[in-house]
């Protein structure tokens, strides 16, 4: 049984080897920032996996304070799929003092803007913000397309901030784009890869 830890399905009741090239992750796409507005995902996003994963490195932004955020488009041009969503968050300040708690200024009811999906970043030459989104079954016509997302980035008042978003697109309609932006100025630096997972 060949490739049985790379395909291993995790079960509890021990090791089972799961079909060929389960849980592989597929690279669909990568871009680059460079003081770009936004990176918007139009392609490979339909029904060939139930699952997506963006995962975002050194993301840099140009403003300091700006928030890094995300928004969905379902069938028209626009980016603004109906969301809702909770937020929470855990950060340690340099000086010591540390806090967890729900984030309610970055969590979205019924709302069709943006979703922020980290507080306010820092823009020293040293800062950045790594992290994820999964987004669930985004072809379905039928049911509600979840997604959950953690940032861990250097905060604008320097500190380490972990930030945490669940929600989902409560529309019926397929989710074939995605886009991310800053709350204002660019992109300044960073990648942000596509996979699909099977």
């Amino acid at each position: 049984m060949s490739g049985i830890i790379a395909q291993n399905s995790s079960r509890h009741t021990g090791l089972v080897k799961a079909a060929s090239a389960a849980g592989t992750w597929n690279l669909i796409e990568t871009q680059t920032a460079s003081s770009d507005s936004t990176l918007d995902f139009t392609s490979g996003i339909d029904s060939t996996y139930a699952e997506y994963v963006f995962k975002w490195i050194n993301i840099h932004p140009a403003t300091d304070g700006a928030f890094f955020q995300i928004n969905f488009r379902d069938g028209s041009s626009a980016y603004d799929a109906t969301k809702t969503s909770t937020a929470f968050e855990a950060y340690h300040l340099e000086s010591g003092d540390t806090a967890l708690g729900y984030k309610g200024a970055n969590d979205v009811a019924q709302g069709t803007g943006v979703q922020r999906i980290s507080a306010q970043l820092g823009n020293d030459n040293d800062q950045d913000a790594c992290g994820y989104l999964h987004l669930f079954n985004p072809s379905s016509t039928t049911f509600i397309k979840p997604y959950k997302s953690r940032t861990i980035h250097n905060a604008q008042e320097d500190y380490a901030e972990d930030h945490y978003i669940a929600g989902y697109c409560n529309v019926t309609a397929a989710i074939d784009g995605v886009q991310f932006s800053m709350s204002s100025g660019n992109i300044d630096a960073g990648t942000i890869s596509l996979y699909g997972i099977s």
